[in-house]
């Protein structure tokens, strides 16, 4: 069950088993920080960092021990996404379901709302 802060914004288990996987191997990493930036082809683009705390502004979203961060700013784009991590056969890497996107780039990383 997903514990969250911000109740529309969600992880998959995939994205909290890999998010744990990860931060363990990270020193001094206790989070996963997931945020939005303008650029891209398509207008914004996500952002994956590590922190080490949380800021005054953040909200942090949990499942299965994993903790993500997403600025007050960033969560304004990010209202009924979901952050999931998908292993395919030409990579692996984290994708947002964001339902606010209203066309994205091929990569899957920038998207326009």
């Amino acid at each position: 069950m997903t514990e969250t802060i911000a109740p529309d914004v969600t992880l998959t288990a995939s994205a909290a088993k890999r998010i744990n996987a990860i931060l363990a191997k990270q020193d001094g990493a206790a989070y996963l920080r997931v945020s939005v930036e303008g650029g891209g082809c398509s207008g914004f683009s996500y952002k994956f960092d590590f922190a080490p705390a949380v800021n005054a502004d953040d909200v942090v979203i949990e499942r299965d021990g994993a903790s993500v961060l997403i600025d007050e700013m960033s969560l304004e784009f990010l209202q009924g996404s979901e952050i999931d991590f998908s292993t395919e056969l030409i990579g692996a890497a984290f994708k947002i379901k964001n339902p606010n996107a209203t066309a994205a780039c091929g990569c899957g990383t920038s998207f326009s709302v």
